[in-house]
């Protein structure tokens, strides 16, 4: 930590020093009023800003409205980026306004007074949301939370979010309760680094008996342009991930900090282009607000609007403070959800996410209202807890006492998310012999009524993947080609081929015990979300058409040409998003157009002489299949679904393969036998997640998938 003077330095106030060097600007400045370059010796500029906790007001309005669900406001999440700009403009400025005054930065303090600010209302919420959830949620939505708890309670919850936004399988996770935190934990992370930043470039600069100023400045445009830069490039290859990036929202923050930066006279601008620039800005953030949506690739350059528009709005106010759209941003109820904006803010998303578990799907209506009931806990915990906090005298003496307080803050919550992670009950795991799977159908196709054990557990049935997903044989987003990836009688002279996504692979671990007792040669190429059809799809989490996918698609074709199998055995996720001249198809459009594509890729392949078959009739839980058996295992009859909402989706590979001329395999009558999908069957859990089928049940197919499978072509 800073004290006030440096090891190293002179004495503060020497000829060489920071606080010597500020002195001698501030004398030769005239009439005191722009005490130092960059005019932080502004009074003005340093005063209580209304506009701006009206401008915090508006951007919780836009974010709360979003998290609500409001049609109208399909971007409002750009309300967040409103947020960094204001943090890094209030934080610049105070840092600046503490070196000019002493010379350097005290770190304890500037540490202590976040400490004071934010930690209290964290520990509430955070405790508060751990207790709801051990009360509401199943044991394995239970065990995600506390994991999502502890990295709240550290600030790197985001990078948490990003690294499951780069796993294609866990695009199915329930909503976590403090999903919220990751905007929290970049704000931290920037508040960690950024003064020691400042405080670094000032020292080099004044150790030459020079204005640091000009250095704090330059620090600022390049960290900014180099973050921006790295921001465009990371959400051109994963947005969802760079979403909830420190280092590609961390621009942002710089875009604030110029503007605390910038010489008082260059602020100096006419009452009416003051107006007119908040007007402009203003339009420009409500523009992104309505025009952009979960589809827009952000934040990146799409960021740059909102992003700019408030610094223009927060830098018009410098210039002038009482223009008519700076006092309607100042307007009481704009500064009351302001000044409340940091508790509603965390009250409002637990509150959100505990209501659709106790009440299941809201309608918007419902939504809005629960978000606006929210302001109840959040005013109660912002006069309680967050204002007795930041207003303590004795903290506010004691930087030391607000450390140790943050200390305990955290070892608190810890301690809490710990025995929600430890008190989560476990569910039995059956043995290998106990886990009969499909084969429990032959005796009986009525649903299960409940199991003393079952495979795999819930909590790890996500990663139930079998062999050839863990050899890294199901490509992910960027590879073009699938590696060798043989199993079976690598030397057998009648090749079978698996191809397609990820339900291709699904069947892996039916397919290779039938390639071990036939005595095949079986190749494994598919790639994760990449439809085998000849058709541009779109890419969910890239918001970008799936160019990779039909790269791969094309060599792995012709791979299976040079492999002249004697049979080829497809799957396909029947709700790829097809792509036709730039726009995403829908429903029934897209529904035919993969439909065609697949076929044309089966007639292709039936082309190479192959026997073909395609696998179908994968149901689609609505519900998470998992959580609910990791709390439901004497009465699995709840966690049953009917077939009808299973099976709402267009049958794109049985129709397909009528239309190719291709052995169709449906796996409906292991799957959803009667008028209700079972969740177990034979004691083993058959969902690993809303789309996929568990290795550990699919093993269990095998003997039922090998009388359906076409003979392999002579060759």
């Amino acid at each position: 930590m800073a004290a006030a003077d440096p090891a190293g330095w002179p004495p503060t106030g020497g000829a060489g020093s920071l606080a010597g060097v500020l002195t001698r600007l501030r004398r030769r400045a005239a009439g005191g009023r722009a005490a130092v370059p960059g005019g932080h010796g502004d009074a003005p500029r340093l005063a209580f800003r209304a506009d701006v906790e009206g401008l915090r007001g508006v951007a919780t309005a836009l974010v709360l409205l979003y998290h609500a669900g409001v049609p109208a406001l399909p971007g409002g999440y750009v309300g967040l980026d409103v947020f960094f700009v204001i943090s890094g403009f209030l934080i610049t400025a105070l840092v600046l306004r503490e070196l000019r005054s002493t010379g350097t930065v005290s770190l304890r303090r500037f540490y202590a007074r976040r400490i004071r600010r934010l930690l209290p209302s964290v520990v509430v919420v955070l405790a508060a949301t751990a207790v709801a959830a051990a009360a509401l949620m199943t044991p394995v939505d239970r065990e995600a939370t506390a994991g999502d708890v502890l990295a709240a309670n550290l600030y790197v919850v985001n990078w948490r979010f990003a690294e499951q936004q780069l796993d294609y399988f866990a695009a199915d996770l329930a909503a976590s309760p403090v999903q919220h935190f990751w905007s929290l934990s970049v704000e931290e992370q920037f508040y960690v680094v950024w003064p020691v930043l400042l405080l670094g470039a000032a020292l080099w600069r004044a150790r030459r008996g020079r204005d640091p100023l000009p250095a704090v400045a330059a620090l600022v445009v390049l960290v900014g342009a180099a973050l921006l830069a790295y921001s465009i490039r990371h959400t051109a290859e994963q947005p969802s991930a760079a979403y909830f990036s420190t280092l590609a929202r961390g621009w942002e923050f710089a875009v604030g900090a110029l503007i605390a930066v910038i010489p008082a006279r260059a602020a100096r601008i006419p009452a009416r282009a003051a107006s007119l620039v908040v007007v402009a800005s203003a339009a420009a953030l409500a523009w992104a607000a309505v025009t952009y949506s979960d589809a827009t690739r952000f934040p990146g350059a799409a960021a740059l609007v909102p992003a700019l528009a408030s610094a223009a709005i927060i830098a018009a106010g410098l210039a002038h403070a009482r223009t008519l759209p700076a006092r309607l941003l100042a307007a009481a109820p704009n500064r009351w959800v302001g000044r409340i904006s940091y508790s509603w803010y965390l009250w409002h998303w637990p509150l959100l996410v505990f209501a659709s578990i106790a009440w299941g799907d809201l309608s918007v209506p419902a939504r809005v209202a629960v978000v606006a009931a929210s302001v109840v806990p959040a005013w109660i915990a912002h006069r309680a807890v967050e204002e007795p906090f930041r207003r303590s005298r004795r903290l506010a003496a004691s930087p030391g006492l607000t450390l140790r307080l943050g200390v305990a803050c955290t070892a608190v919550v810890a301690l809490v998310g710990l025995a929600s992670w430890t008190s989560v009950p476990s569910v039995p795991v059956a043995t290998a012999a106990e886990a009969v799977g499909a084969r429990a159908l032959e005796r009986d196709t009525g649903l299960q009524a409940s199991a003393r054990a079952i495979r795999p557990a819930p909590r790890s049935a996500v990663r139930d993947r079998g062999r050839a997903d863990a050899d890294g044989c199901l490509v992910r987003r960027s590879a073009t080609r699938s590696p060798a990836c043989v199993y079976g009688d690598p030397l057998s002279r009648t090749t079978v081929v698996l191809f397609g996504d990820s339900h291709a692979m699904q069947a892996f671990p039916a397919l290779e015990p039938i390639a071990r007792r036939r005595g095949w040669r079986l190749v494994v190429l598919t790639k994760a979300g990449c439809t085998p059809a000849a058709a541009a799809t779109w890419h969910a989490r890239a918001k970008r058409r799936f160019t990779e996918c039909e790269r791969w698609r094309d060599h792995a074709l012709r791979r299976v040409a040079r492999e002249r199998p004697a049979l080829v055995v497809a799957g396909n996720l029947d709700t790829h998003v097809v792509v036709r001249d730039g726009r995403r198809l829908e429903a029934r459009e897209g529904a035919a157009a993969l439909e065609r594509g697949l076929a044309a890729t089966l007639r292709r392949l039936r082309a190479t002489g192959a026997r073909v078959a395609v696998i179908g009739g994968v149901p689609h839980p609505p519900i998470d299949a998992r959580a609910c058996v990791s709390r439901s295992l004497r009465s699995l009859r709840d966690c049953s679904f009917p077939r009808r909402a299973a099976y709402d989706h267009p049958a794109v590979n049985l129709r397909a393969a009528r239309r190719a001329g291709a052995r169709s395999v449906d796996l409906t009558p292991v799957l959803c036998p009667g008028s209700r999908c079972p969740a177990v069957i034979g004691n083993v859990l058959v969902y690993r997640n809303t789309t996929h089928v568990t290795a550990t049940y699919m093993a269990t197919v095998s003997r039922w998938l090998e009388r359906r499978l076409p003979r392999p072509a002579r060759r």
